[in-house]
């Protein structure tokens, strides 16, 4: 029953986020702030290394660049690849300071939440969101209606609101109306 109230909790910000665009973008932006404010002051306070705290800024302006483009994340574009790739090298240098020092657990899973973890959530739930917004501006060469057509598949979702989808009827299939 728990696993159920995820699936349906990540379909409805899936759906929420996939609706308000510019306001998802601005909650990401902002979070990216606090993340950048937390990394500051657990330098200054708490003398985090600075190797650590270094990636992590860093790892923070890469996400502004994703932002830029929100909500069209392209999977294949660099800063989609090096994001990823620093957060492989955030939990690995996460992993080694805290194998190091004691901290406790709550302070520990507080960093990962707060540092590691909500922005790349974020960005991984708003794939799908960029999907299935209309086109609103013309590369150069190109017609905006007819590039929609043809590079997308029409009438067709993809990304996590299909994989939500799916689940969603496979755990509780839709009735069916008798006429």
């Amino acid at each position: 029953m728990y696993n159920l109230r995820q699936a349906a909790g990540l379909y409805y910000l899936a759906e929420l986020i996939e609706e308000y665009t510019v306001a998802t973008s601005r909650i990401i932006k902002y979070m990216i702030w606090f993340s950048t404010a937390v990394l500051i002051g657990l330098y200054v306070f708490e003398r985090f290394p600075t190797c650590m705290i270094g990636v992590g800024l860093f790892t923070n302006l890469v996400y502004f660049g994703l932002l830029q483009t929100f909500p069209f994340i392209m999977l294949t574009s660099p800063n989609f690849i090096l994001s990823c790739g620093l957060v492989v090298v955030n939990h690995y240098l996460a992993f080694q300071f805290f194998a190091e020092e004691y901290y406790p657990f709550s302070e520990v899973l507080a960093y990962f939440t707060f540092c590691l973890w909500i922005i790349p959530f974020a960005f991984f739930v708003s794939l799908s969101a960029g999907e299935n917004v209309l086109p609103s501006t013309m590369q150069p060469g190109d017609d905006v209606v007819s590039n929609y057509f043809t590079k997308g598949k029409r009438g067709k979702r993809l990304g996590i609101l299909v994989v939500f989808s799916f689940i969603k009827e496979a755990i509780l299939p839709s009735r069916q109306k008798m006429y």
